[in-house]
């Protein structure tokens, strides 16, 4: 038996947790005119919000949909200010819970991750692997087609009851979960808070598989995007099928066909935005090109935050240089 979330519905829609919820929610929003028209009546709307909770008639509202591009499109749906804050309310309390079942090297949307330790691990295994760069350490790396447009509803809820027995806090998950779709009963919105804890709980299965099942030591994952590591290439092809036909059966997902690559450390790899080498990782060529075009003054400090985690002594001073701090 799975290990059991101890908090229960109350905990969850309590007026305590909602005005916490609350307090995290608008952190940069404040000048936002939604967020300002829900501040107007916050108390009163927020008392509302726990009523239509502990009488069991919430009902979520649609969403504004938009476009943004980062550096590729992608399609964002935004809810409501009210779902917004409940969404909040229910990530305080889940994922402090499902965070501790995911495995080490699942890095996307976690506390102390992200892509930079991310591509540090990267490297860090790498190493291991080459045993210091001394023998040849081949990598496989996949990505899954249209991710969260496949996030099938049921396979999710299932995976949900195993750690959640109060059919109540089901209820209102169910409600976050199909107030959203792409096609019948599959995809969750690119903008629900919710939606980023859901993936990872919901892709957990696959790295538990990949640990346990695969047993594969040197295995990393940031969202959709997984790398594995090994000295032999064949280790490597019979992974394939095996992943693919656990994605299909059991997740209903399927790893893109154009984007699964199988090479040496030493021709480069791209990973999350960076070209590794055995002793060295750079930029991506179009990441670069970005930069360049859209660095000032205000984002400075963003961009050499990025630019500080691979070689790019020359990138950097062109930088400084369009932006006038270099003498």
């Amino acid at each position: 038996m799975k290990i059991q979330l101890i908090h229960t519905y109350l905990d969850i829609i309590s007026l305590d947790n909602l005005l916490l919820a609350w307090s995290e929610f608008i952190k940069g929003k404040k000048n936002k005119k939604d967020v300002i028209l829900f501040s107007r009546h916050l108390i009163d709307n927020i008392i509302h919000l726990h009523q239509d909770l502990a009488n069991f008639t919430y009902q979520h509202s649609g969403y504004q949909a938009f476009n943004i591009s980062d550096p590729k499109p992608r399609n964002i749906h935004k809810a409501s200010v009210r779902d917004r804050l409940l969404h909040h309310a229910i990530y305080r309390k889940l994922y402090p819970f499902f965070d501790q079942t995911f495995t080490p090297d699942s890095y996307s949307c976690r506390d102390n991750k992200g892509t930079h330790k991310a591509v540090n691990r990267f490297r860090s295994m790498a190493l291991k692997v080459s045993q210091n760069n001394t023998k040849t350490c081949y990598i496989l790396k996949c990505d899954i087609k249209k991710f969260f447009a496949n996030i099938d509803h049921k396979v999710l809820k299932d995976i949900l009851k195993q750690h959640i027995s109060d059919q109540n806090i089901i209820w209102l998950l169910n409600r976050v979960i199909d107030s959203f779709e792409v096609s019948k009963n599959k995809g969750l919105p690119l903008g629900n808070l919710t939606s980023q804890l859901f993936v990872n709980i919901y892709m957990n299965e696959f790295d538990q598989y990949v640990k346990h099942k695969l047993k594969q030591k040197y295995y990393i994952r940031y969202a959709d995007d997984f790398v594995f590591f090994s000295q032999d290439r064949q280790e490597l092809l019979k992974l394939i099928p095996k992943i693919k036909n656990y994605l299909g059966q059991k997740l209903q997902l399927t790893i893109h066909p154009k984007k699964i690559s199988l090479s040496t450390l030493a021709s480069g790899v791209d990973y999350l935005g960076m070209i590794n080498f055995p002793h060295y990782r750079v930029l991506r060529t179009k990441t670069k090109n970005r930069i360049l075009k859209r660095v000032n003054n205000k984002n400075l400090p963003s961009y050499f935050g990025v630019l500080k985690h691979a070689n790019t002594y020359d990138l950097q001073n062109l930088v400084l240089n369009k932006t006038g701090k270099l003498d």
